[in-house]
């Protein structure tokens, strides 16, 4: 995330910033809108990767063998991991600036809190999310999709309905944010 900060403030803003006479290079907005469908993108690879693992965990005859090590490189996580931190870098600058930004000069301090709360609020949601699934998946009998044989889970099923809510995410984002009304124009 730190490297990706550093090309995203060297490289990209600059480079926006000529085609959008814009300071930031892009809006506060479309900042956060690129972020959540490029951790769109990101989960729904990760979930490919897992569906990737546990075919070859099924072919080299691992799927009962938890503690041996899948043959499959560390590498294709790589992907998943750069462009979730691209994503974070988007998201996270532009929520920042907006809450610090278009609140009222004297909430600031109550725009940055509820900053902070929406990841306070996400990790909740994560939480009951996962207790949900691991409720509804595991039985008497039934493999839960976060068993503790990672051959036998489905990690891959809880990353399309993550990447799914994302998308439902985004869609809605785009919605709503037709009808925000910025407080200070923001061209140079």
């Amino acid at each position: 995330m730190i490297l990706c900060i550093a090309i995203y403030d060297r490289l990209f803003v600059p480079v926006a910033r000529a085609v959008t006479r814009k300071p930031s290079g892009i809006s506060m907005l479309q900042r956060i809108g690129t972020g959540i469908f490029l951790s769109a993108v990101s989960i729904a690879f990760a979930a490919l990767v897992e569906m990737k693992r546990l075919e070859i965990a099924q072919e080299s005859g691992l799927v009962n063998e938890p503690n041996v090590t899948v043959p499959m490189s560390v590498w294709w996580l790589v992907p998943s991991y750069v462009l979730f931190g691209v994503a974070d870098v988007f998201t996270m600058v532009g929520l920042q600036e907006l809450f610090y930004d278009q609140v009222p000069s004297d909430l600031k301090s109550v725009g940055l809190s509820l900053y902070l709360s929406i990841f306070g609020v996400g990790k909740f949601l994560s939480s009951f999310l996962i207790s949900v699934i691991e409720k509804a998946t595991g039985g008497i009998g039934c493999y839960s999709w976060f068993d503790n044989n990672l051959n036998r889970a489905h990690l891959d099923y809880f990353y399309w309905i993550l990447a799914a809510l994302s998308v439902v995410e985004l869609i809605m984002y785009m919605y709503y944010t037709r009808f925000y009304i910025y407080s200070r124009d923001e061209r140079i």
